[in-house]
């Protein structure tokens, strides 16, 4: 997992016969409020296909453009933002604009495949490609969900072609009428050797010092199960005490920042549990080869990039059973149900036996050998994107 920007530029351009581009194509790359791995995948498509010689505009919030590496792309400010706003129709009338001049519109996530959707119209001769990657599924109450149904419909019955981050999104596509559903390739993450080996007291004090260390990577936020990683401390602390009711030298790192860190700070006080919430962290590699046991709490994922972290760190995980985790972990994870019990079953099961955590850690090892990487990426984007 070493290749560079370049490297993978290069290999895309001879995978697509693009060195020349004697079939030049106008690409809009389309995405609404993007994070994490998702604006990574954005980048990255932009940065693939510009470097096989397409004209590639990539079209985004400037929050999701700043700072990001888009290669030859061009880019160009747009503002999609998480929900309905009166701007969305701004929005579609500038979309039926580039449209008309684009091949192929690329566009990630519901929202702005959905956008997008009603820029292109209905699958015609003569329109642009419509591709549309989806990352996440709707959640929250009954008229976010009810909304985000509309659009799923909307994009399945108007895209030339579907790819989805996890298998359950991708049956939910077919299920609504998709003609075409692809899972979608998410490049493991290339390993930065400068963060495997920070400063020893950098990365032991994460566990202050604790003998037997946990460690999750996750922003603190609804999705990633904050709730369910705290029942489930509370459990692994009981579990782990022994007759006197003495606890066991135990400390769980929480590395991440998000929305849910203040609640999560006042139940552990309240509670003494044995978690600290370590903020940002630029060691995650290092953390992950120091702890005992990685855990993933999520309540649903796509393929969380953590988890192939973890998978290349030879990492010994326990994740919970949502969403595209199982295609991500390849074997490499023990996978439970997003229940405390269950996870604190699994995770003092490993605590207590040293030969079962190297099992789990060598198995982790064989995943990452598997894992995708920017070439796979580049094979996909030429058989789906550019669609010779």
């Amino acid at each position: 997992m070493t290749r560079s920007h370049a490297e993978d530029s290069k290999r895309a351009a001879s995978v697509s016969g693009a060195d020349a581009c004697p079939d030049r194509l106008r690409i809009l790359e389309v995405s609404g409020s993007a994070a994490g791995g998702m604006r990574a995948h954005v980048a990255e498509c932009a940065r693939i296909l510009a470097g096989a010689g397409h004209d590639v505009i990539v079209e985004a919030p400037a929050d999701v453009l700043a700072g990001a590496d888009f290669g030859q792309a061009r880019t160009e400010s747009l503002t999609i933002g998480a929900r309905p706003t009166p701007g969305d129709g701004a929005v579609v009338a500038r979309l039926r604009r580039l449209g008309r001049r684009a091949d192929v519109v690329h566009a990630h996530g519901l929202r702005a495949g959905a956008l997008a959707a009603l820029a292109l119209g209905r699958r015609r001769p003569g329109r642009a490609r419509l591709v549309v990657t989806i990352h996440n599924q709707p959640v929250g109450g009954r008229l976010t969900t009810a909304v985000g149904e509309r659009l799923e419909q909307l994009v399945a019955t108007r895209a030339d072609h579907i790819l989805a981050v996890s298998p359950d999104l991708a049956e939910r596509q077919r299920s609504r009428g998709a003609q075409r559903v692809d899972l979608a390739v998410i490049p493991a993450p290339r390993r930065d050797d400068r963060n495997l080996a920070p400063r020893a007291s950098s990365v032991e004090s994460a566990w202050r010092g604790a003998s037997t260390r946990l460690l999750t990577v996750a922003r603190l936020a609804p999705q990633k199960g904050l709730e369910l990683l705290l029942d489930t401390a509370a459990l692994v602390a009981a579990q782990a005490a022994d007759g006197s009711g003495r606890g066991t030298d135990l400390a769980w790192a929480v590395a991440g920042e998000g929305p849910g860190r203040a609640a999560a700070e006042a139940r552990i006080r309240a509670e003494s549990l044995p978690v600290n919430l370590v903020g940002r962290r630029e060691d995650v590699p290092a953390l992950m080869e120091a702890a005992d046991v990685v855990v993933q709490t999520s309540l649903w994922e796509g393929q969380p990039i953590t988890l192939q972290e973890a998978l290349q760190a030879g990492a010994a995980i326990v994740a919970t059973d949502v969403g595209g985790t199982a295609a991500t972990a390849r074997g490499g994870a023990i996978l439970v149900p997003p229940q405390p019990q269950a996870l604190a079953d699994a995770i003092t099961g490993l605590m207590r036996d040293a030969e079962a955590r190297d099992r789990v850690r060598e198995r982790a090892r064989r995943a990452a050998e598997r894992l995708p990487d920017g070439g796979d990426l580049a094979a996909q984007l030429e058989a789906v994107v550019v669609h010779r």
